[in-house]
């Protein structure tokens, strides 16, 4: 296990690598931020958002829970995009998921996890929602597996579902909502290719709000 006090050695280590490449490189991070993208993924330990994605400090904004979920009556997820669409201006917003994710097999199995119930009641919402695809797949790993993906798709949906995104991409033409896995065995980032326009065309007869 690291030393606690290590972090502020590993720190200033990290530092020093910024500014010998930029010496500007925090003074221009404390003026503002302009991310283009809103990243909304797993609390995991493992899958560090704005690394994963090839990209600096002040490039993403982040959301993270378990499980990547966005629940229409979660204050903290929905200000957070609140804020991204219409303060930050965010173009992309990604709902990332990970193959692997200790949330979703959670909401697998026939246990009463206490306070975790409510929440993983959403990731078994879409077990409910997809049952027929998901119960066709007889192998366990498989089917954890495209529950993890259907759960990215139906996060999507949700996240499509909010006025402010939508009066921003019919106003401006963004953003777009994305949704991704990521391996942890290879590191690498699979897009689903949800359409986001084909989303949006489906669910606005019931969503919309003008």
């Amino acid at each position: 296990m690291t030393d606690y006090r290590q972090i502020f050695d590993n720190n200033r280590k990290w530092v020093e690598s910024k500014t010998a490449a930029d010496s500007d490189f925090f003074k221009k991070l404390s003026k503002d931020q302009s991310p283009e993208y809103l990243y909304i993924g797993c609390s995991d330990s493992r899958v560090p958002a704005n690394e994963i994605m090839g990209l600096e400090p002040g490039d993403v904004f982040v959301h993270r829970n378990i499980a990547n979920v966005v629940n229409t009556i979660d204050l903290n997820a929905q200000s957070v995009i609140q804020y991204a669409v219409e303060h930050l201006g965010v173009k992309y917003i990604i709902v990332c998921g990970h193959y692997g994710c200790g949330g979703v097999k959670a909401a697998m199995q026939p246990k009463d996890l206490g306070l975790l119930n409510p929440w993983l009641r959403n990731i078994r919402d879409v077990y409910r929602i997809h049952r027929a695809e998901l119960s066709a797949i007889e192998n366990e790993h498989d089917r954890y597996n495209r529950l993890i993906e259907l759960n990215v798709r139906e996060q999507v949906i949700n996240v499509t579902k909010m006025a402010g995104g939508q009066k921003s991409f019919h106003e401006k033409g963004f953003p777009t909502v994305h949704g991704w896995v990521y391996d942890l065995q290879n590191g690498l980032l699979k897009d689903l290719e949800i359409d986001f326009r084909e989303v949006l065309a489906k669910i606005e007869e019931i969503y919309r709000l003008d």
